[in-house]
């Protein structure tokens, strides 16, 4: 924690005003709300450490890997006691245009997170600079930004601090905004008066349980992520397993849609970050397009983007995945997939291989 051991000494009434200061000052640099809230996570850690005991995490071992310090944020960076959590919307589009997009195979379905530039940078430079405007308020004191980049258990934090509640898709919901936001937090060692917590809304909605195409929704408020497409296309290294590829649809980088069929999300409005907005044809790009990028290639135009910690060998898996499930419909496009597929075969890895060597059977099973 930087300057943790220099903690500025303010009256209960100099917190106050900071607090309310502070909120201002983070909607000036683009967050959309600011709240504040203890270190206190008993529930939530009771929970995750369910989660992590049943599995559920799959190959994500850095989800275990820290023990509690994700659970208890002193552990994490000693001498915190406050919690400035932050919210940042990114919707780049009309939502009924994204799952319109869904229902075209000869297309790619990307995560509307990810069409734009990576979100770990900007988010942690408006924080670092929220901090400096802090310092130039009261002095030096202890503070570190983070922005899912560490053992954060971001969601309980942002719930406790008001900015919304966990919905049963486990993302964090606001009544007036949806779901299609960022987090980041700021752990300071200021004992800075701290927000009520928000009230779940979800009620007796079923709607994200009911959307989610492989059901990885295994009952409120739980997500297996072993079936969920956005750790298959993103998290996972291994081959996707069979019996889920048919349900992945053209979803090549992530999953929307516990969020697009969300009825809170139709008070979503549309970010005014332009760094979010969609990146060349990202937002509905042909799959035989980007199936056809060489790794340079890939490297090249996903620069800046959280797309490319996947790296080149996942982004073909999960095309080989969605071409071969556009080849179980009849479309006119058959034979330039077939041709795509069997052209890649010969200098993919075996990984690819076995999906492509997967979806090429598609046809021949019809």
């Amino acid at each position: 924690m930087n300057q943790e051991n220099n903690t500025p000494q303010l009256s209960n009434q100099q917190l106050a005003d900071l607090a309310k200061q502070i909120k201002i000052w983070g909607r000036s640099l683009g967050f959309q709300a600011i709240g504040i809230t203890d270190t206190d996570l008993g529930i939530a850690e009771q929970r995750f450490n369910r989660w992590i005991e049943q599995k559920m995490h799959g190959e994500m071992s850095y989800m275990s890997r820290h023990g509690t310090k994700r659970t208890r944020p002193a552990e994490l960076e000693s001498g915190t006691i406050r919690i400035i959590s932050v919210r940042m919307d990114y919707f780049p589009e009309d939502p009924e245009q994204a799952i319109g997009l869904l229902t075209q195979k000869n297309k790619a379905y990307i995560a509307r997170y990810s069409l734009g530039r990576d979100y770990h940078k900007l988010v942690r430079k408006r924080l670092q600079q929220l901090a400096k405007q802090l310092e130039q308020e009261i002095g030096s004191f202890g503070y570190r930004v983070f922005t899912d980049s560490a053992p954060v258990l971001e969601k309980p934090l942002a719930e406790k601090a008001g900015l919304g509640w966990i919905g049963k898709h486990s993302n964090l919901l606001q009544e007036k905004t949806g779901s299609w936001f960022f987090l980041g937090e700021l752990f300071t060692n200021l004992p800075l008066p701290i927000d009520s917590p928000a009230v779940n809304h979800c009620g007796t909605c079923k709607q994200c349980i009911s959307a989610c195409p492989t059901q990885a929704i295994i009952k409120p408020y739980v997500v297996d992520s072993r079936l969920c497409i956005s750790y298959l296309t993103i998290e996972s290294k291994q081959a996707i397993p069979e019996v889920l590829r048919p349900l992945m649809g053209n979803r090549i980088y992530g999953c929307d849609d516990c969020q697009l069929y969300c009825p809170w999300n139709r008070f979503s409005q549309q970010t005014i970050e332009s760094d979010y907005f969609a990146r060349g044809d990202l937002a509905s790009p042909e799959l035989l397009a980007l199936f056809n990028w060489t790794e340079n290639e890939f490297l090249k135009k996903t620069e800046g983007s959280a797309i490319r910690r996947i790296g080149h060998e996942s982004w073909q898996r999960n095309i080989a995945v969605a071409l071969g499930n556009a080849l179980s419909g009849e479309d006119s496009k058959h034979s330039e997939i077939i041709n795509a597929l069997k052209k890649q075969y010969a200098q993919a890895t075996p990984l690819v291989q076995e999906h492509i060597h997967w979806a090429l059977n598609t046809v021949l099973s019809k």
